[in-house]
């Protein structure tokens, strides 16, 4: 009988030991998932610094961790519109909207795009689809709207 008690004690030492090993274990990762840097929001500050290039890398950096991250998509875009880079802002406005259809401010960018690049029918659609989900860019919309009919060709004829 005092054979099974020993024997019941090594049992419950070694569970006991081992539990807190795995509660070690446990927090020790939960601790380094929570330590990853907010590159986003670093990311966010940097670019509000005009410190462009460095906010760049942070952004792309966040995408690594979070592929859906449409403010990072959001962010990307309007460096390649600061480095006139027509091609790379549309694919990541197009990002932006394809994670979240209703981004109003991704929607004005890719309108203001459109009509840099002539495509009024299409600048047309996103300046409607604006109208219809404007919720924190609705200052915009006068802006937009007059933009695009200053400069269609029907009103360029109007103008001569």
């Amino acid at each position: 009988m005092i054979h099974n008690k020993n024997y019941i004690n090594k049992i419950m030492k070694i569970l006991f030991t081992s539990l807190k090993l795995l509660v070690i274990f446990v927090f020790l990762i939960l601790t380094e998932v929570n330590a990853q840097p907010n590159y986003l929001d670093e990311g966010i500050e940097l670019y509000n610094n005009d410190k462009i290039e460095e906010s760049k890398i942070l952004f792309e950096r966040d995408l690594v961790f979070n592929p859906k991250s449409e403010k990072a998509y959001l962010y990307l875009a309007k460096i390649f519109n600061k480095n006139k880079n027509d091609e790379e802002e549309e694919i990541n406005l197009n990002k932006v909207l394809l994670l979240n259809p209703q981004n109003d401010e991704a929607i004005y960018l890719l309108a203001v795009l459109k009509i840099k690049k002539s495509d009024y029918e299409e600048a047309k659609i996103l300046i409607e689809k604006f109208n219809l989900v404007c919720k924190s860019f609705c200052s915009k919309k006068n802006e937009i709207e007059k933009k695009l009919k200053t400069i269609t060709p029907e009103n360029e004829k109007n103008n001569n």
